[in-house]
């Protein structure tokens, strides 16, 4: 087979450097994973391979271009993922995947996604009334929903904030717990409040939590209730019984918002009991208005090993 080769120049060399990384490591790396061969020389990288990978490698080194800047080095993450996704979905543009500025937190820290499927889930929380989330640990399903729950108080388009998830016993019983049913309560809701910390900052989620602008509490506060005029967070859902569940859909009152996610690998309900996140995606599968986003390990924005995690466990379960 003859080989092909292109060349792939950039004029600005600051740019060039920042996309190949330290000692041509994200180079490297697209080799490895395309079998191309790319040596850099001067403002222009040279591939040289099969065909058609040595176009797909162009449009990908045409595409992490659009999320190189001169002051910051483009990780290996980064790469990978982008190359992941232009595999499976050619005309995705990652200039607007990853420079679309969700909201500015406390310190002045812009918030983005960093993944395809964070993109899409953020908008189906813009186009839809109710939306589930379902992915592995990792994913920026319960942070994502946080940020745009700010952003919608923030922006007026709601008035109030609920986030709420069950509180299942894990290892010690809550009776044994110390301290009264607040602090028996609260390890369990630690997760929401460090998302509103890292968004809004500890003084300003203190204040919006006395004036009851802001809710967390247990899954079992929520019966009985209407929640209008509030953008409402159920987190850890795998967690809900199908009873629970369904108490928890039908609270949903006019001009709200709820966001439902979990991860249907680590439910830690009794044997004998079924997931209400489960079942759901059976009932509510056809009915329009609700979006069900499905979060992947390619969604994985944690440390590089929780994906590989992931990935073992699958392969592992699968054989079992």
């Amino acid at each position: 087979m003859v080989a092909t080769e292109k060349e792939f120049e950039i004029n600005n060399y600051q740019l060039l450097r920042n996309m190949v990384g330290n000692k041509d490591n994200n180079l490297k790396l697209i080799e490895d994973r395309t079998g191309v061969q790319l040596i850099s020389r001067g403002n222009t990288i040279k591939i040289i391979g099969d065909e058609e990978e040595v176009e797909f490698v162009r449009r990908l080194l045409s595409e992490l271009m659009k999320i190189t800047t001169e002051n910051k080095l483009l990780t290996e993450q980064e790469v990978r993922y982008s190359l992941e996704l232009l595999k499976t979905n050619n005309q995705a543009d990652l200039n607007k995947i990853y420079n679309d500025v969700l909201q500015v937190n406390y310190r002045g820290k812009k918030i983005k996604v960093k993944t395809l499927g964070q993109r899409l889930y953020v908008e189906a929380m813009k186009s839809s009334d109710i939306v589930f989330s379902i992915g592995p640990a990792g994913t920026g399903k319960t942070y994502l929903a946080v940020v745009m729950a700010v952003k919608f108080l923030l922006n007026k388009n709601v008035g109030r904030i609920i986030l709420t998830r069950p509180a299942i016993e894990a290892g010690e019983k809550l009776g044994f717990l110390p301290g009264d049913m607040q602090d028996k309560i609260d390890p369990y809701l630690r997760p929401l409040y460090d998302s509103l910390y890292d968004v809004l900052g500890p003084e300003k989620v203190n204040e919006y939590l006395e004036k009851d602008i802001i809710e967390i509490a247990p899954l079992a506060y929520m019966r009985g209730r209407t929640l209008d005029n509030s953008f409402v967070i159920l987190d850890e859902a795998q967690n809900t019984t199908p009873e629970q569940m369904k108490m928890f859909l039908t609270r949903i009152g006019f001009n709200s918002k709820a966001v439902i996610t979990g991860d249907i690998t680590q439910v830690d309900l009794p044997q004998h009991k079924n997931s209400g996140l489960n079942q759901v995606r059976k009932v509510l599968k056809d009915v329009k208005g609700i979006d069900f986003i499905y979060l992947t390990k390619q969604d994985v924005v944690r440390h590089d090993l929780v994906k590989e995690i992931i990935r073992a466990y699958e392969k592992y379960e699968s054989r079992s």
